[in-house]
């Protein structure tokens, strides 16, 4: 089992819908963390599973105080809370502000995170929702504890070009090298997950991944989540209807299947 880091450049791709939906449909048992220094969105758009509302004071916020005596991998059960249908999440800091008490701790979540597969007692993958990245951003030191780093992008072409940097600057930072055959060695891999429309998504992926060959950095495409309003808004319990059968769903579920095998993080 293993740590995916999920993260954007700039703008709003949908990095929170994104995490959300693979973590629901993830093929074991999951963990999903709330870890965007900016401050986490679930205490707003989801419901707990007694039906009421999330307990912003236990999460990261708490986890944060315990972290700083040392974290067993396991403890973050202590800190996390079941949505309705049934998914954990570790819920993230309520505002900017509060990511001051979290300094220094990022590699120490990072290890936990990255170890709760080998926890004797509720062994599980961790999902984590890093939010927007930049050269700064603290949360980059989860990323070496990663098995796999996904950077979500839009398909317009000042999205692309933004995540295209983005990857071979994160390339250089976690491989040491930003161009050529070493840095295609690196670890963890770097994916480009896509939020695009059904239709011609396998054609644009395609053209995506041949920019990013010539660019000589050591990322590729892993897939295409649907771009579909109405499914995000079901997944957040804003609206009624069929889940399972969203277009957004059913693209996360042929990530899900993909990405593990692709990259080993199922092992």
């Amino acid at each position: 089992m293993a740590l995916i880091a999920i993260a954007a450049d700039k703008g709003s791709p949908g990095v929170t819908t994104t995490a959300v939906a693979l973590a629901a449909v993830w093929p074991r048992r999951v963990l999903l963390a709330e870890t965007d220094p900016a401050g986490g969105d679930l205490v707003y758009r989801s419901a707990a599973a007694h039906g009421g509302v999330l307990d912003p004071n236990s999460g990261l916020l708490s986890l944060a105080a315990t972290a700083r005596r040392g974290l067993a991998a396991e403890q973050l059960w202590d800190h996390a809370q079941p949505l309705t249908g049934g998914l954990d999440v570790l819920v993230g800091l309520g505002s900017a502000e509060q990511a001051a008490g979290l300094a220094g701790l990022w590699p120490t979540l990072g290890q936990a995170f990255a170890t709760l597969a080998e926890s004797p007692n509720g062994a599980a993958d961790v999902i984590a929702d890093c939010g927007r990245i930049g050269v700064d951003s603290p949360t980059l030191d989860l990323f070496g504890h990663a098995a796999l780093v996904l950077l979500v992008a839009r398909t317009e072409p000042e999205h692309l070009a933004r995540v295209r940097d983005r990857a071979g600057a994160l390339s250089a930072k976690l491989h040491g090298s930003q161009r050529g055959a070493a840095a295609a060695l690196g670890y963890p891999p770097i994916g480009i997950l896509l939020i695009a429309d059904p239709g011609g998504s396998a054609r644009l992926a395609g053209q995506v991944n041949d920019m990013l060959v010539a660019s000589q950095i050591s990322a590729r495409v892993v897939g295409t989540l649907a771009h579909d309003p109405a499914g995000a808004e079901m997944l957040s319990g804003r609206r009624r209807g069929r889940l399972d059968k969203s277009l957004l769903i059913r693209s996360a579920r042929q990530i899900t299947a993909d990405v593990p095998q692709r990259y080993g993080v199922l092992r």
